[in-house]
């Protein structure tokens, strides 16, 4: 239905498309000889994609995509295969170690709860999905807990995903960060077994 095109959103989505290579960054001629697109009509178009974040520029000059697509995909298939996959290892971190389990993730110093497991004591960290918080680094997630503490560990990303964290967090008098530490060490162990693998409970 030729009628229903839009040319320029079709040109906007071949740039797109563009990025869906080996490399990380593309400079405007790479762009130009994927695209076919002359130089003055990529500039028009990467300025609308970038002022909504589809991609951006960096200082090099070089354009990547931006955090719009992968917020995007968060919402659909992999983020749940995530949560699928890591739900049930945080309920079990919960169960066992009768601590607060959760898997963190960070834009810049900006942290966000993505997932959560809670344990039956009433004296608990009470984080839930969806909070978030600002850190003073961004290596390290850990809010300030009034009388509490966190350990975490850093899952592995592939290049340009925003950085995730297992963490064990509770009251300070009551959490044991080796143990806690253990715990998250034993948890990443499972989690790098193959996906076809079942994943069987830590000692």
């Amino acid at each position: 239905m030729a009628q229903d095109r839009v040319e320029a959103v079709e040109r906007a989505l071949t740039v797109l498309e563009a990025f869906d290579s080996a490399q990380e960054t593309l400079s405007l001629a790479e762009l130009a000889h994927v695209t076919g697109y002359y130089k003055s009509t990529l500039l028009r178009l990467l300025g609308s994609l970038e002022r909504f974040d589809y991609v951006k520029r960096g200082e090099n000059g070089r354009w990547s995509l931006g955090h719009t697509p992968v917020r995007l995909a968060r919402r659909h298939t992999p983020s749940r295969h995530l949560a699928a996959r890591i739900q049930p290892l945080l309920d079990r971190l919960a169960a066992e170690s009768g601590e607060t389990a959760a898997l963190l993730e960070g834009r810049g110093r900006h942290i966000e709860c993505r997932l959560a497991a809670l344990p039956e004591a009433s004296l608990r960290h009470d984080l839930r999905p969806g909070v978030r918080w600002c850190s003073s680094d961004a290596h390290d997630p850990r809010p300030l807990v009034t009388g509490g503490i966190m350990v975490y560990r850093p899952l592995p990303a592939p290049p340009g995903e925003p950085p995730l964290w297992l963490t064990l967090s509770g009251p300070a008098s009551r959490l044991d960060p080796i143990l806690a530490a253990a715990s998250l060490d034993n948890a990443l162990t499972t989690l790098a077994q193959p996906r076809d693998e079942p994943m069987e409970a830590t000692p």
